[in-house]
Formats: structure tokens, C-alpha cells, sequence
């Protein structure tokens, strides 16, 4: 991922003076005014900066004080005085809201502290001054007007970088929570942001850690309307609509989308080839193995004997799925046999194989056993 840079940034939008926008007038005929204009001609930054302070200090509620500030913050910035940097932002903004340049200042700032909860606030701070600028009207003045689209390019620049930022974020988290608070941040306040399905798996994951289940499974609907390819994602949307016969037909559709992705795809990039085989037979056994507890709920015997003869390949060795596929094998061909009487036998048949596995399912397969011995 090749990090977004910003280009064509302006020097500082303070220094602008559009319509809505607070302006600069550099009176020398003041203390103050001389005092700014020696530190706006010196070339040395360091002196610069310490002329910057010493205004600052002697006129901390003077009208130009916010613009002292923003030529102090990029200066800030440089010497890595990340708290100063932000302080300066937040005296810019009380004066000058829509300037994003500044609040981006501040999120750099943030980022360089590794502070999770200023990178979530200056994210969202300088997206709020960006999109405040770009819904200013346009000046019909021609110089004006050429300010405004280098300053509207910019704040459009500067959100994709904050959308950046929280996936950048969300990305190098070890915590779930903190995980899942930037990926969260991520696409509740930009949805369509190209970053949201590129860390939707890590943040699927992270809620699944945090036994957040339904946020979990709201996360993967959300992802899989506009990606079809997580098989993790549909495994887990299947099973919880499964369970507790919460949503039947959605189960079995997602269940069907399951085996229908994973058949033909490839071994995923990172991923060993035999690591892949056997993640996508259980893939596969589980897809139609759902498929078939659902049919069977529903009572649609044949599409559930199908179901759970194509699992059976599948799962062979995983008794926790076999007992249910060999017991409710047993019930379809019971209640199929009563048009056709060859299936009897393989009711008989599957209920004999049901029994042999210890589970919740064998007591009643020997009961079931036992009942058509004694009818045949």
C-alpha cells in the first residue's frame, strides 16, 4: 500500500483571505505589527520560531495572535514538538475552522505520538474543517477564485488522507479493540472510502475476538454486498442466521454462496497450496453440510438428502458433523421412502451409521432403529 501524498498543499490557508475567512493586515506601525514582521523576514527558523514565541508570550490575546500561530505550527512540526503542533492547531481553528491544512498539521502530529485517541479526534477534526471549506461558495474575484480551488483541492486531498490514516491505523493495531475502533471510526465516517473493504477482514476478525457477534455479522453483510469473495465472512453470516432458525432462507442462501466462491478459487496470495486444500474441503463440506440442516428444518427432503450426500466427502473424519448429516440422511430417506420403499433401506442405513457416533443424535437413531426393524 503506497501511502497518499498530498500535493499542490497550500503554505498556510491563514494567509488567505476568502470571503467567510478571517484576514491578515500587517500594521508596522504597532509593537505587535513589528514584531510579526521581523519574524516573518527572518530566514533562520530557529530565530523565526523564537520571534514567533516572543509575540506570542507579549500578546497572547492580540487579533493576529491565531495567525502567529499558524506560521509557528509548521515550524513546530519540523523540530517534531508534536504537543505544541497541536495546541497551535487548536488555537488556529477557533478563529479560522475551515482551515484543514492546520488540523492536518495536527493529525501528523498525532500520528507521530502513536496517540490513538488524537489521531481519532484531528481524523475527524481536519475532515470537519475540510468539508466546511469545500461547501464555501466560490469567489466571482479571479485571484480569489484561484485561492479557492488550490485551497478546495487540497481539502479534498486532505479527507482521502484522513480515511488513510484511521485504515493506516487500524492496520498496525495488535489490540481487537483498538482494531476495531479505528476500522469502526473508518467506515462509519467515510463508507465509501476505498480503505473500508481493504481492512474489513482484520476488523471482521477483531469483533469475532471480542465476541461481538452481531456486529461481527452485520460487518460481513455490509462487506459481502459489495464483495463476494470472503468465504470466512459467508461461514459466519450462515451459521448465525442458522442458529436458532433466526433467518432460514438467508442461511441457506449464504450457504450456497459459500460452496459457490470457494469451488473455484484459487490458492489465496501468502496462503501454502496444501495449507489452502484442506481449508477449502471444510469450507466446502460445511457449505452443504448447511445447506442440508436447513432443508431438513424445512422439510425438503430431497434437496437435503442432495445436500448432505455432497458434504459427506467433505467432512469425512469430523464426527460432529457427521452424526447430524448420518441422522437427518436418515429422516429424509425415512419420510422419501413413503413414495419410494427402496429408500428404506437407506434410512436403515444412515440411522445404523449415526448410531455407531457418540453424540446428541445416536439415542434417538437407535430409537429410530428399533421402529423400523419392528415395521418391516
Amino acid at each position: 500500500m503506497r501511502f497518499p501524498i498530498l500535493i499542490g498543499a497550500l503554505a498556510l490557508c491563514a494567509s488567505i483571505g476568502l470571503a467567510q475567512r478571517p484576514s491578515f493586515t500587517l500594521d508596522t506601525e504597532t509593537p505587535e505589527g513589528q514584531l510579526l514582521q521581523a519574524a516573518a523576514s527572518e530566514e533562520d527558523e530557529t530565530k523565526k520560531l523564537a520571534l514567533y514565541e516572543n509575540y506570542l508570550r507579549q500578546y497572547p490575546d492580540h487579533e493576529y495572535a491565531w495567525w502567529a500561530w499558524a506560521q509557528a505550527q509548521s515550524l513546530y512540526l519540523k523540530a517534531a514538538n508534536y504537543d505544541k503542533v497541536i495546541e497551535a492547531a487548536q488555537a488556529v481553528l477557533a478563529k479560522d475552522p475551515l482551515n484543514s491544512p492546520v488540523a492536518y498539521n495536527a493529525l501528523q502530529a498525532a500520528e507521530k505520538k502513536n496517540d490513538p485517541e488524537a489521531i481519532l479526534a484531528w481524523s475527524a477534526r481536519t475532515v470537519e474543517s475540510a468539508r466546511k471549506m469545500l461547501e464555501t461558495k466560490k469567489p466571482e474575484d479571479e485571484d480569489e477564485a484561484a485561492d479557492w480551488e488550490r485551497e478546495a483541492d487540497y481539502a479534498r486531498q486532505v479527507i482521502i488522507r484522513c480515511e488513510y490514516s484511521l485504515y493506516a491505523a487500524a492496520s498496525a493495531a495488535t489490540d481487537a479493540a483498538a482494531i476495531a475502533r479505528f476500522a469502526g471510526a473508518l467506515e462509519e465516517r467515510h463508507p465509501e472510502s476505498q480503505y473500508v473493504p481493504q481492512v474489513a477482514t482484520r476488523h471482521f476478525a477483531a469483533l469475532q475476538q471480542l465476541k461481538e457477534t452481531e456486529k461481527a455479522v452485520a460487518l460481513a453483510e455490509r462487506a459481502l454486498e459489495k464483495d463476494k469473495s470472503n468465504p470466512e465472512m459467508m461461514l459466519v453470516v450462515a451459521d448465525h442466521y442458522m442458529q436458532g432458525r433466526k433467518d432460514l432462507d438467508k442461511a441457506l442462501a449464504t450457504a450456497e454462496l459459500l460452496v459457490e466462491t470457494v469451488e473455484p478459487m484459487a490458492t489465496p496470495e501468502g496462503m501454502a497450496a496444501d495449507a489452502w486444500e484442506g481449508r477449502k474441503k471444510t469450507l466446502i463440506g460445511l457449505g452443504h453440510w448447511m445447506q442440508g440442516m436447513v432443508l431438513s428444518e424445512q422439510k425438503k427432503w430431497a434437496p437435503s438428502d442432495q445436500a448432505f450426500r455432497k458434504a459427506l466427502p467433505f467432512i469425512a473424519g469430523n464426527n460432529d458433523l457427521l452424526g447430524p448429516a448420518y441422522f437427518f440422511l436418515g429422516i429424509a430417506n425415512y419420510n422419501m421412502s413413503k413414495s419410494n420403499r427402496k429408500l428404506r433401506q437407506e434410512a436403515i442405513r444412515f440411522n445404523e451409521l449415526c448410531s455407531k457416533i457418540n453424540g446428541p443424535y445416536r439415542n434417538q437413531a437407535v430409537k429410530n432403529l428399533n421402529a423400523m426393524y419392528a415395521g418391516q
